[in-house]
């Protein structure tokens, strides 16, 4: 068990009353057009909200439910292998059943994961990830994301970042995530690990080649020995896909079968798309 310090969701908010995000601390900028690009996106919502998100098909990515939380229309920024943006909008949302909004780990139990439904398929440079088994303690992973790489500089954020961390074993609140903890500091003092806009990120098995996804970007917080406030580069607090595969994989299927044309209400407003799809 983690002993317990501060925490903070690992999204990130340009404007708006809800905590902010997270990105790669202490990690290296990824350069590698077979690697984290192929695989990683930028999820970006029109009241200011940044998160990164795992491609696991041509139109649906996996991401954090509580990137979601503050509204707006939601769009999808991937990478060409010249690394440059390109847009596309998001028709439907599905957050897991389980979830119930809210501001912190213990006060939001369930599942934070949801799925988006794209207008279009992803360029075909882009390589979804397949679903990895189950995670270790003691395990080596990869992760990846789009936010902060200085805690308190906002204009590190929106640049692929990756690091190596070791999975440290379950947390619990509300509900129950593996840790991880950059591997010579193990959440001591300050290493790597997820920041603000690093929500919704994938967790890889082996390097960033490996198209294995393991888990998904929840929470991050400080290390426990810093007498600053801090909540980047201690604890990164991950959902593990193995549990939720059959979800996950039932829950595409019924993204798919909308088509490209979603309800009217999903394309415009996400928290009416919480609404239609829970009530189903």
């Amino acid at each position: 068990m983690i002993s317990r310090s501060p925490l903070v969701l690992a999204c990130f908010l340009a404007v708006g009353a809800a905590p902010p995000a997270f990105a790669v601390v202490g990690g290296v900028d990824s350069r590698d057009a077979l690697g984290a690009r192929a695989s990683t996106v930028r999820v970006e919502t029109s009241r200011g909200e940044l998160c990164s998100g795992a491609v696991i098909a041509p139109e649906i990515i996996l991401t954090a439910a509580h990137c979601l939380m503050g509204g707006g229309s939601i769009s999808v920024v991937s990478l060409d292998t010249r690394f440059r943006a390109r847009r596309q909008i998001v028709v439907a949302v599905l957050p897991h059943p389980s979830f119930v909004p809210g501001t912190t780990p213990r006060t939001q139990p369930g599942t934070d994961l949801a799925l988006l439904r794209l207008a279009q398929p992803l360029p075909r440079d882009i390589e979804p990830l397949t679903l990895g088994s189950g995670l270790w303690q003691g395990e080596t992973i990869t992760m990846a994301g789009y936010g902060l790489s200085a805690e308190n500089n906002k204009r590190t954020a929106r640049r692929l970042r990756e690091t190596q961390l070791v999975n440290a074993g379950n947390y619990t609140t509300q509900n129950t995530v593996k840790v991880a903890v950059d591997a010579e500091n193990r959440g001591e003092t300050s290493g790597a690990g997820a920041c603000r806009g690093d929500s919704g990120g994938p967790v890889l098995r082996g390097d960033s080649r490996s198209r294995d996804l393991v888990g998904i970007v929840s929470w991050s917080s400080g290390p426990l020995k810093t007498q600053a406030k801090r909540i980047c580069g201690g604890f990164t607090a991950i959902t593990p896909v193995s549990e939720y595969r059959s979800w996950i994989t039932e829950g595409s299927a019924r993204l798919r079968a909308l088509g490209s044309e979603a309800p009217p209400e999903q394309a415009a407003e996400p928290r009416a798309a919480f609404s239609w799809w829970f009530s189903r």
